[in-house]
């Protein structure tokens, strides 16, 4: 915890190739209350964790989220919500979800 002060927890589930990158199902960061957290702070986040989180999920080029990726937050498309400025709170679970194959 940070000096004993409030936390915010959330937690980030990894499917797929991002598991084998991160060499987890998922994982839980905490950030000091009062924070604004959001989809895009916490991408960040494990992006400076893990170097190849950053070449999976961000365009080189736009430096931005790859299109094919999607982003749950308790279930629900930040598509849906506000997209990566979408605000998370304590106990959130965030997914990232690769490509669904079909057809």
């Amino acid at each position: 915890m940070f000096n004993g002060a409030r936390t915010v927890q959330i937690k980030v589930r990894f499917f797929t190739n991002l598991r084998e990158i991160v060499n987890k199902r998922e994982e839980t960061l905490i950030f000091p209350e009062g924070e604004k957290v959001t989809v895009d702070l916490l991408l960040k986040t494990l992006s400076q964790k893990y170097e190849p989180f950053t070449q999976y999920v961000y365009n080189a080029e736009t430096g931005q989220p790859k299109n094919f990726l999607q982003f749950l937050v308790n279930g629900t498309s930040t598509s849906t919500l506000n997209g990566l400025e979408t605000e998370l709170k304590d106990g959130d679970v965030l997914a990232i979800l690769p490509p669904v194959g079909g057809g």
